[in-house]
């Protein structure tokens, strides 16, 4: 089961979402704004892709949360990630025990179809 996780207002949640209906691969969707992921499932994800990937510093919420001045090392991230999830890189899909972080439509096809 490949899972998506993100907010339904981000372009490339819907983009992603937009790819896996027009090409019939189901999905669960996972909601930043009702849930936080588990810290086992962050460091999880920590696992399968880069920390800095994973980590948004160019949203509104790092910059809301004023981060840049903290100067966090992927401690920090991570400990921001586990209580924050807005900070995470839109979306984050899980699938086959791997993770994709972002939306590259090329890179879509390449994995599932």
């Amino acid at each position: 089961m490949i899972t998506v996780y993100g907010i339904k207002t981000c372009g490339s949640v819907q983009k992603a979402l937009k790819f896996f209906k027009e090409n019939n691969i189901e999905v669960d969707f996972f909601d930043f704004k009702k849930d936080t992921p588990s810290a086992q499932k962050v460091k999880s994800w920590t696992q399968k892709s880069d920390i800095n990937i994973l980590f948004n510093s160019k949203g509104t919420k790092y910059k809301t949360l004023q981060l840049k001045e903290l100067n966090l090392d992927e401690n920090g991230k991570f400990e921001w990630l586990c209580k924050e999830p807005m900070l995470f890189k839109r979306p984050v899909i899980e699938f086959d025990d791997k993770v994709l972080v972002a939306f590259n439509e090329d890179m879509y096809k390449e994995t599932f179809l």
